[in-house]
């Protein structure tokens, strides 16, 4: 008879915010294996925790978001010593059949070494390209000698590892053209659990139920996504449509990386905007439920043309009409017919696809019907399948 050791995963965020991590303990957890979470704390959180059958182990690292690489770097190398004694502890009572690492940074696999060279097999799940991330998030990133050392350590992380994950297949395409065999390169979307994203569980609500147009954006307000642009949008449609109210609900951490308050204030925006700041993933659905489109606005760069944001998929799943930035995954996965993209950083342009899908309810209907099809198709009911098949493959079980 075999018995079914426990997973570890060890993630550089708080685990209780990360979605995805959450998706795949979970699904885990849900498949008999007990899973030990090791991620960052926050100054309030106990060091030890459980969620939804999962335990969690936080390192008593902090995050910085919005520092300078430096500090990101300390940060990063801090969380993974400190992870690398915790894991080799917790194995000896624990006896891991795996070990799966979550990205950025990609080096922070090697917190497994310990494991890795005492038979635990690691899968190395990147988020990101990280690369690119710091291409875009810090300028000096772009010298090639930087960039060629941010390769270096991607491609030592895969190779320490028995197996990568990435998010979809255009991030699975970059790793095989750099070099990457094939067989070890998996994809796993970021796809929404339907029985959480579930718009019969919540009020109907018809679209401008009350004459309002209600935005809502539930994602981090960071530089990645130009909610700036969100904003210019709202303000030139109050001076073109003065007879459309409009409100944005944003819900999400604020980094201060971008000054939105400021721009709502300056913009006549105060009392159109509502900063919801971060709430509990289990909450956003209902956030979803009380708009009428969400929004998912992107800067175009060299990292996010590699990007297709979980948000899409997420207002999709609550029956919701999506406006997002025409990215090249963004085509790729949603034809014609379905999300209504505008030009990134474009704000006349999203305003116009905001109006759109205010002046043509049937096209606006048939959209929202294909996309919640589509979504459907690739909900994490079905994506989780072969992520737990590729997890049972490589786990070490003793006979």
């Amino acid at each position: 008879m075999t018995r079914r050791r426990p997973v570890a995963m060890v993630v550089h965020s708080y685990y209780e915010e990360d979605p995805r991590v959450r998706r795949e303990a979970e699904a885990v957890r849900a498949s008999g294996r007990q899973v030990d979470v090791f991620s960052l704390r926050r100054e309030a959180d106990p060091s030890d925790g459980e969620l939804n059958g999962v335990r969690i182990h936080r390192i008593n690292v902090q995050r910085h978001q919005g520092a300078d690489v430096g500090t990101y770097l300390r940060e990063y190398a801090d969380f993974l010593l400190r992870a690398a004694v915790a894991l080799t502890r917790a194995h000896g009572r624990r006896r891991y059949a795996l070990v799966q690492v979550h990205t950025i940074p990609d080096a922070l696999v090697f917190a497994a070494l310990p494991l890795r060279l005492l038979g635990v097999p690691v899968i190395l799940d990147m988020h990101e390209a990280m690369p690119e991330f710091f291409r875009m998030r810090f300028p000096g990133a772009s010298r090639p000698a930087v960039h060629r050392a941010l390769v270096l350590q991607e491609r030592a992380s895969i190779a320490m590892a028995n197996a990568s994950i990435t998010v979809n297949d255009a991030l699975a395409r970059r790793l095989v053209d750099m070099g990457v065999p094939e067989r070890k390169v998996h994809v796993v979307l970021n796809a929404p659990v339907l029985a959480r994203f579930d718009p019969g569980a919540y009020p109907a609500r018809p679209f401008m139920a009350d004459g309002t147009l209600r935005l809502v954006y539930a994602g981090a307000l960071s530089m990645v996504y130009e909610v700036d642009v969100a904003l210019a949008a709202l303000a030139s449609l109050r001076t073109t449509r003065p007879d459309l109210r409009i409100t944005l609900d944003l819900y999400g951490r604020d980094f201060a990386e971008v000054p939105l308050r400021d721009q709502a204030a300056s913009l006549g925006l105060a009392d159109a905007v509502t900063f919801h700041g971060r709430v509990p993933l289990e909450e956003v659905p209902a956030a979803l439920a009380r708009a009428d489109v969400g929004l998912a606005p992107t800067r175009r760069t060299e990292f996010t043309d590699f990007s297709l944001s979980t948000k899409i998929f997420e207002y999709a799943a609550m029956g919701k009409p999506v406006v997002a930035s025409r990215l090249p995954m963004v085509e790729a996965m949603f034809p014609a017919g379905t999300v209504t993209t505008y030009t990134a950083g474009d704000a006349d342009a999203l305003g116009a696809a905001l109006l759109a899908l205010v002046d043509d309810a049937p096209a606006r209907e048939a959209a929202i019907a294909r996309t919640s099809g589509l979504v459907a198709g690739l909900a994490w009911e079905r994506v989780s399948v072969p992520y737990l098949e590729l997890v049972e493959s490589l786990a070490r079980d003793p006979r």
